[in-house]
């Protein structure tokens, strides 16, 4: 049997990744979700956070920012569906910084619990950016 799956991550604008993977590890809603090759067939919801990821040649861990999801496990093959995917390097800090002003501004304001839940998801998203733009220097494919 073979040490890898299938892996393809699509992000609402883009395929962000397709291609062979020995492990992800995925923000699941309950915690952190590990994926290896051969895992059982699933189905389950993503958070905001961090993806960290080994490709095929088994050498390094590949790190990403993902938004909310669903991802799918079956027949050695793994689909993740989040609305947004960033390798660390191609997160504009200016750009990120300005989106977490906005989120804070936004959770002032007087809102619905889902303009509030949307508002809360924008700053998670933006912190998380943030953390890791700061961290593009980790290993890398």
């Amino acid at each position: 049997m073979s040490d890898f799956f299938d892996l393809k991550i699509l992000a609402a604008d883009k395929c962000f990744y397709d291609g062979k993977a020995v492990s992800i590890i995925i923000p699941a809603m309950d915690g952190s979700l590990q994926i290896m090759a051969h895992h059982e067939n699933m189905v389950f919801a993503t958070q905001e956070g961090i993806v960290q990821l080994m490709t095929e040649d088994g050498s390094s861990w590949r790190r990403a920012v993902v938004g909310l999801g669903l991802v799918n496990v079956s027949n050695n093959t793994v689909t993740m569906l989040v609305d947004s995917a960033e390798w660390p390097e191609d997160i504009d800090r200016v750009r990120a910084e300005n989106a977490l002003e906005r989120a804070k501004e936004q959770l002032k304001q007087d809102q619905s619990i889902h303009e509030y839940n949307i508002s809360r998801a924008s700053l998670a998203r933006a912190m998380m950016r943030l953390s890791e733009s700061g961290n593009s220097s980790r290993n890398h494919l």
